[in-house]
């Protein structure tokens, strides 16, 4: 992992890079430089300004935030306590820089924000085709739990080139 990584967390100010940054590591030409992509799943934006501000406004929510050393971006995380459990979501990072430990750095970051808020368990939706995705996040200690949601119908949150269904994964957080 780099070691020049540190934890923010985002303010209201934040959001129009947020928000271009999430594009980025979702969508697009820019996306396909690295192995999350969504571009062949999704037309469209990941996310909007009015969603970010949205997300950030949510009640016990914190979208974490890995800069260098510069204060650069180069990945975030939304995480929400409800009660015991805390909901992550939109991992997002540079594309050029994935599988250098960004993403690993922010998820710890996340399951540590849930454990400071009493949470016992680590919960989150995945796209069901990701199989590599999914694989990452039971490398670290989730499992599937058989639940599924429906992808949202928002085309503020893209729109669906096939049918898509998110699977849901939990981890007890010790």
């Amino acid at each position: 992992m780099n070691p020049a990584l540190h934890l923010a967390h985002a303010t209201s100010d934040d959001t129009t890079r947020l928000a271009r940054h999430v594009n980025a590591a979702y969508r697009g030409d820019t996306a396909r430089q690295g192995w999350t992509t969504e571009s062949d799943l999704l037309d469209g934006q990941r996310i909007d300004e009015a969603g970010v501000a949205d997300m950030l406004a949510l009640p016990g929510a914190a979208m974490l935030l890995a800069l260098n050393d510069k204060g650069e971006l180069l990945g975030s995380f939304h995480a929400q306590v409800k009660g015991s459990v805390v909901y992550l979501g939109m991992l997002a990072v540079t594309p050029t820089l994935q599988t250098q430990g960004v993403g690993k750095f922010l998820l710890e970051a996340a399951e540590n924000y849930g454990r400071q808020h009493g949470c016992t368990v680590s919960k989150m939706t995945v796209i069901s085709v990701r199989a590599e995705l999914i694989a990452y996040y039971e490398r670290r200690g989730y499992h599937l739990t058989g639940a599924t949601e429906p992808f949202p119908t928002d085309p503020r949150y893209g729109i669906p080139k096939q049918p898509l269904v998110l699977l849901v994964l939990e981890k007890a957080l010790g």
